[in-house]
């Protein structure tokens, strides 16, 4: 009963996940009010790591990698966490031995964390090179 809950739960997931992306893939969320707008930079006039993420899932889902990119560099970084994820569930799943997962290690919580403060900082200073870190 278990594993069927859990596969709603995940087909449900997926959905959800489906339904966003087309959002994205359809919606260019620079020309329209439908996505909102960060609120950190309309009250800070600084970026936050997240700023031009949304353009950037746009971009990348347009088939326009290296400007989806652009638009914030972090996306490098959730790709990697997203796929490493990915591969660890299938090989939990399907696999014949039970892998760690090294996102739940003290280390690695800390050392992403310190690569978004400083990417935060950098991203906010109004000096090349630095400019091209912003969105």
């Amino acid at each position: 009963m278990a594993d069927i809950k859990k596969t709603i739960v995940l087909i449900g997931i997926v959905i959800v996940l489906i339904l966003v992306l087309s959002l994205y893939f359809f919606i260019d969320p620079s020309s329209t009010a439908f996505f909102p707008k960060c609120p950190f930079l309309s009250f800070t006039a600084l970026y936050c790591p997240g700023c031009g993420s949304q353009r950037a899932i746009h971009s990348i889902l347009q088939g326009n990698i290296i400007k989806g990119i652009r638009h914030n560099y972090l996306i490098l970084l959730l790709g990697l966490v997203l796929a490493y994820q990915a591969i660890l569930f299938l090989l939990n799943k399907f696999g014949s031995k039970t892998h760690g997962n090294l996102l739940h290690k003290s280390k690695t919580t800390k050392a992403i964390l310190a690569m978004v403060i400083l990417f935060w900082i950098l991203r906010n200073i109004p000096i090349t090179p630095f400019t091209e870190l912003a969105p």
